[in-house]
């Protein structure tokens, strides 16, 4: 059984950072490429950022490119999302994903909220 299992979501002001850290089990967390989403209220998911399986090959959306880091851990089954200059338009739900046996996992989700 596939399960992510986020953390890290918190308030934070504008400029700072934050690091998100998502959970997984029940699948080859090494063959498989992580992915980080988020969900602004009345805006549909987007993607953030992924993280292949092989090479580690990262891509970034533009809105967080030379901001966020995605890293993986294969011997903790762990993907985490380094979040810096923190913005209020990155206020969203943060979710963590992978693609497995022709099927989407989600994880339940982290709240962002970047305000002074």
């Amino acid at each position: 059984q596939v399960r992510l299992v986020e953390s890290g979501g918190v308030l934070v002001q504008p400029g700072g950072s934050l690091r998100l850290s998502c959970a997984a089990s029940g699948f080859r967390f090494s063959s498989e490429t992580m992915r980080w989403f988020r969900q602004a209220p009345g805006k549909e998911r987007e993607l953030v950022a992924s993280i292949a399986s092989v090479g580690e090959i990262t891509t970034y959306a533009d809105p967080v490119k030379d901001r966020f880091t995605i890293s993986r851990d294969n011997h903790k089954n762990t993907v985490s999302l380094q979040m810096n200059s923190l913005k209020p338009e990155d206020t969203a739900v943060y979710y963590c994903n992978v693609r497995w046996a022709f099927m989407n996992y989600w994880g339940q989700g982290t709240q962002v909220t970047v305000s002074s």
